[in-house]
């Protein structure tokens, strides 16, 4: 299973009633944080998509107020091979029919990009300035999606391509040559990124993860990944299509997230 996780940078777990029963209790949370007034910020695309940068009200082991900590099939494999985190409060990401709409102050070639690759996207490098160049910023060890309502697989799906993380890790390791350590979150790795992702959609097949609550799927912290279109005639409930993920921070910062397996 490790090795499959390394090869393709992508493991989807089954059902799993230890993680439904987590699923069941931190959904009236993540309801609640979508719809609470001081998160209507991360609303956008129209309406069809909430961001939610942690909003979900949960602690270092994934409680959320008096229920069960985060656990089962998905977690016992990060411990074991991966190493467990302390975990940040979730992001509740969320879309709705008619996903993608234009985000605020997003360009047309922006929108372009989210609607044709899905905003595909390495974890971490974020855009920065009039001219969105990039650093890695947020070394995130790995990313955990955690399915919270039901969807069907047309209703914008997690996309990945798979074995980017073999292309784009060792393309921002290059990048990084000639720099000492301590300098590497400043390096700016805006045209590595970029020849490695052209070379990624040119060479890597693209994978959708539908899946239910109570499934997870786990990134490797270098895959290349995004949101498919809502495809026209899907429905799902009130809900959308809500997702929890978990991207805790790895000790030793950038240097670490580039060098490590």
């Amino acid at each position: 299973m490790v090795e499959d996780f390394l090869r393709r940078g992508w493991l989807r777990f089954p059902f799993d009633p230890v993680l439904a029963g987590w699923v069941n209790h931190v959904l009236p949370a993540a309801r609640h944080a979508v719809t609470d007034p001081v998160h209507s910020q991360w609303l956008d695309c129209e309406g069809t998509w909430f961001i939610g940068v942690d909003a979900l009200d949960n602690d270092e082991m994934g409680r959320v107020g008096d229920g069960p900590a985060l656990a089962g099939q998905a977690i016992d494999f990060i411990t074991r091979h991966l190493g467990m985190l302390p975990l940040h409060r979730g992001q509740v990401s969320v879309t709705y029919p008619g996903y993608p709409r234009p985000r605020r102050r997003e360009g047309e070639a922006a929108f372009r990009y989210r609607l044709n690759r899905g905003a595909a996207h390495v974890d971490g490098l974020k855009p920065e300035g009039p001219d969105r160049r990039r650093h890695v910023d947020e070394p995130h060890g790995w990313i955990l999606g955690l399915p919270l309502s039901e969807a069907p697989p047309e209703a914008a799906p997690l996309i990945l391509w798979e074995g980017s993380h073999l292309i784009l890790g060792p393309a921002l390791a290059r990048a990084m040559e000639g720099y000492p350590p301590e300098d590497w979150p400043r390096v700016d790795v805006t045209e590595a990124y970029q020849a490695a992702r052209h070379e990624v959609f040119e060479t890597c097949p693209q994978i959708a993860l539908p899946a239910r609550p109570g499934e997870a799927y786990l990134l490797h912290r270098h895959c290349l990944h995004g949101v498919a279109p809502w495809a026209e005639g899907a429905t799902a409930g009130p809900d959308g299509r809500m997702i929890a993920y978990f991207r805790p921070l790895m000790p030793g910062g950038v240097p670490t997230w580039i060098g490590a397996t």
